[in-house]
């Protein structure tokens, strides 16, 4: 198992006190590394994060417990040994303290980060997927969400999740003889190695008909469009048309793929698209105070039945409303008709908005009509493509309560980000997902569910809706104490996922499984062992519905010091990003934390000296970027905060730094660089004594992609790279690839940033002396900035305010 690094200790000696490092305290669990200067904090001394260049390999579980997890950024293979995969699940501390009073004093947050589709390494073996035996017995059968299988006399290993699941339901089913096998000396069954849904940490099932509220939908892709006068004028209808023109390859094969299309102004207009008809029939509904949907048998067909038409009617709707002088759009009266059009199957309603200037009165309900959308199972995702203002804080209600997500393209360009437009679009139905979700967080006894953070929809205090679910939605889930574990016993996470796949997958039968029955609305508590139990249901777009469980066994402990060094930073940090609290409160938690720690596990250090854990050595660099973040800052646009809150509410770990903290690189020099393993180059650090005048450069935060462009860059460098030989590079940026060497790298290296972010960044162009370089320096968080302190001060402000504490 890999040991977690030493404490750092950084003497802040602007402060005043002694410049002599104190001794290492005599402490078994905290011994210090230690980083001095004899009058001043070196700034190249603190602490910054370290690029791991090699890929990792780690076993889940290793020599009988949980493995320290590597860290989220870095890159890694999993080998599944027993606990699901860090991508998967992720807990802000890789020891449980025993007692609530322990985790008060750490002042950390116990939670878990669930993603259940994150995207796995390619040289990852794939989960196994098996056809679930039904339930012999049907005492437990009746509830619509049961999950059935059969165990047997509580003799497999406890990590294994039917164990798990046993101990929730209080009570065990025979061994059916077939399945039947000897105990082994350790007291696990002889072929526990041999059954993956013993051994793993994650394994998949097929669920059967017992466990369906309704038999699998359809997968139906709805798109509604908006052609007022604005979104005409500025070229977003036609980017739209576009963009699912080309997207309708990338839509999931089979007869179960349905689609339909609405276009909206100040009116409705539907579109039967019927094979039979030469063109596309237009219904309107011009009543934006009683939506209805007319025809609605015709509305919704099969792709293979109506793609020609389809395509045609998306070539034709630019034209068709070129001279339209409608500027009112009937947004939120749109989206509702577009859902009664689903309302029977569910499905994705996609939306493309641009004009602010919405029509009431439905628009003044959107939460109503959110919560009514995630009833009946219908995920939203809205586009906007806009040149002013659009109440995002309000649009983005309906895609955080229903699982789907705001994309913003602000300022709109017709030239560079139809691109972008085509790339979301298509990433967005064609990424791993799920249908008509269901989730369920249960802790054994000693642990209860606190609250979720995420883009979902709760009916009941227990149970997460989601309509839909994606490679890249994240759950936080936190917990508080109910009573005391004991010390070193395991305390054991469990995701459970009932859900409606969006692929087809060949699935493997077992000869025999066992069956054992657990009803998810009736589960009791355990008593033996902390366990964290996570319903999911979704269903397959080819009609089939699918069960995951997913398993983490983590050492419960009493001593505060193992907290500290077991913390899981990137979780925690992202755990804070999605509490959207304010400036002052993100300084305090980050104080108080740090506090804890010098008091009660390096009391012995010097006064003048700032001691950081080393697992959360970085928490003060991240906790004063998250202070400058565009969603924090008072000084940005309303739309620009209401967009980051709402991508953060479903955030996952990798991309929550990365958003707060960016990726810096320089360009101009890229074809002097020795070839590596990697095609990004080691980021610099994030202040301007990095950025020299003739140097272009690349930051990224996962969103979008700032090329700046310093005044006295070389003419032959703008050629290769823009195709100009001056300083006068155009704002509106299309990244091409010339015939050279640069500009082949400069492709590569963005194109790889892309992959690894799942993401085609929105570039933006950023010159020195004008608004958009400002914006880019203002992304150097370790600089001194109006109203906001530098790294250094930041660290001595930190140390002040634990040293007042102290007193």
């Amino acid at each position: 198992m890999r040991m977690p690094d030493m404490p750092c200790i950084m003497p802040p000696n602007a402060l005043g006190h002694g410049m002599t490092p104190a001794s290492t305290p005599k402490m078994p669990y905290s011994p210090h590394s230690q980083v001095s200067t004899p009058s001043k904090i070196d700034p190249t001394q603190i602490p910054r994060p370290i690029a791991e260049r090699s890929v990792i390999i780690f076993e889940t579980r290793q020599g009988g417990q949980a493995a320290i997890p590597p860290a989220a950024s870095s890159e890694f293979i999993v080998k599944d040994t027993g606990n699901c995969s860090p991508r998967l699940m992720r807990c802000t501390m890789n020891q449980i303290p025993c007692t609530g009073d322990l985790l008060t004093t750490s002042g950390m947050p116990l939670a878990l980060l669930v993603q259940p589709f994150s995207l796995p390494h390619p040289s990852e073996e794939p989960i196994q997927v098996f056809h679930l035996i039904n339930c012999i017995n049907t005492e437990y059968s009746q509830q619509p969400y049961d999950i059935t299988t059969k165990l047997s006399n509580m003799e497999t290993n406890c990590i294994s999740y039917l164990y798990i699941l046993m101990s929730f339901a209080g009570f065990s089913n025979d061994t059916p003889r077939e399945y039947f096998c000897n105990l082994g000396p350790d007291g696990r069954r002889r072929d526990a190695d041999e059954r993956p849904e013993l051994c793993r940490g994650t394994v998949e099932f097929i669920a059967t008909k017992e466990l369906m509220v309704r038999d699998p939908m359809p997968a139906v892709y709805f798109f509604l469009i908006d052609v007022s006068m604005n979104a005409l004028n500025t070229g977003a209808t036609a980017a739209a048309c576009s963009a699912i023109s080309q997207a309708l390859s990338d839509l999931p094969e089979g007869p179960q793929t349905m689609v339909g299309i609405a276009t909206f102004d100040s009116a409705i207009h539907f579109y039967s698209l019927k094979r039979a008809q030469q063109q596309p029939l237009m219904l309107i509904v011009p009543d934006i105070q009683d939506v209805y949907t007319p025809l609605q048998t015709d509305l919704i067909l099969p792709i293979s039945e109506c793609r020609e038409n389809l395509e045609q009617l998306l070539e034709s709707i630019p034209n068709m409303f070129g001279n339209n002088r409608v500027a009112d759009s009937a947004f939120g009266a749109a989206m509702k008709a577009a859902f009664l059009a689903i309302k029977s199957t569910g499905g994705k309603l996609l939306v493309f908005q641009s004009a602010h200037k919405l029509l009431q009165p439905v628009d003044k309900n959107l939460k109503t009509m959110a919560l009514e959308f995630a009833k009946y199972q219908v995920c939203v995702d809205v586009f906007l493509a806009t040149q002013s203002y659009v109440d995002i804080a309000s649009i983005s209600v309906v895609p955080n309560t229903t699982g789907g997500r705001v994309y913003y393209y602000y300022p709109f360009s017709a030239l560079s980000d139809p691109a972008k437009l085509f790339n979301d679009l298509r990433w967005n139905i064609s990424r791993p997902q799920g249908f008509e979700a269901v989730m369920r967080v249960r802790c054994s006894q000693g642990l209860q569910v606190q609250d979720y953070l995420g883009s979902f929809c709760k009916r009941v205090p227990t149970d997460v809706d989601l309509p839909a679910i994606d490679s890249d939605k994240a759950i936080m889930v936190t917990f508080k104490h109910d009573d005391k574990f004991q010390e070193n016993s395991e305390c054991a996470f469990q995701v459970i996922m009932l859900y409606m796949e969006a692929r087809e997958i060949l699935v493997p039968v077992p000869k025999f499984l066992s069956s054992f029955v657990i009803e998810c609305k009736e589960l009791l508590s355990l008593t033996d062992f902390c366990c964290i139990f996570s319903v999911r249901c979704y269903t397959t777009v080819f009609g089939q519905r699918r069960i995951r469980v997913m398993n983490l066994s983590l050492t419960c402990t009493n001593m505060l010091s193992n907290l500290f060094r077991y913390a899981d930073l990137e979780t925690q940090f992202t755990y804070v990003v999605k509490q959207g609290k304010q400036l002052d409160q993100v300084t305090s938690t980050c104080i108080n934390v740090l506090q804890s720690y010098r008091k009660y596990c390096a009391s012995v250090s010097s006064s003048g000296q700032l001691i950081l854990p080393e697992a959360l050595k970085l928490l003060p660099l991240y906790a004063l970027a998250l202070t400058k973040s565009i969603g924090l800052r008072n000084d940005g646009r309303l739309d620009d905060r209401s967009y980051w809150a709402s991508i953060v509410s479903s955030i996952s770990v990798v991309l929550a730094v990365p958003l707060v903290f960016p990726r810096m690189i320089a360009l101009h020099d890229l074809i002097l660089r020795e070839d590596d393993e990697s095609l990004v180059p080691t980021p610099l650090t994030l202040n301007s004594e990095n950025i020299r005048d003739d140097g272009v450069y690349f930051m990224e935060n996962g969103e979008d992609g700032l090329l700046y462009v310093g005044n006295s860059v070389h003419p032959a460098i703008l050629e290769q790279l823009f195709g100009v030989s001056s300083a006068a590079v155009p704002n509106q940026l299309v990244l091409e690839q010339f015939d050279n060497e640069l500009s082949r790298k400069v492709n590569e290296v963005v194109n790889e940033i892309r992959r690894q972010r799942c993401s085609y960044l929105r570039l933006r162009l950023c010159k020195k002396g004008d608004p958009s370089g400002d914006f880019f320096r203002s992304l150097l968080v370790e600089d001194k900035a109006l109203g906001s302190l530098s790294y250094v001060e930041f660290l001595v402000h930190v140390h002040r305010q634990i040293q007042s504490k102290l007193t």
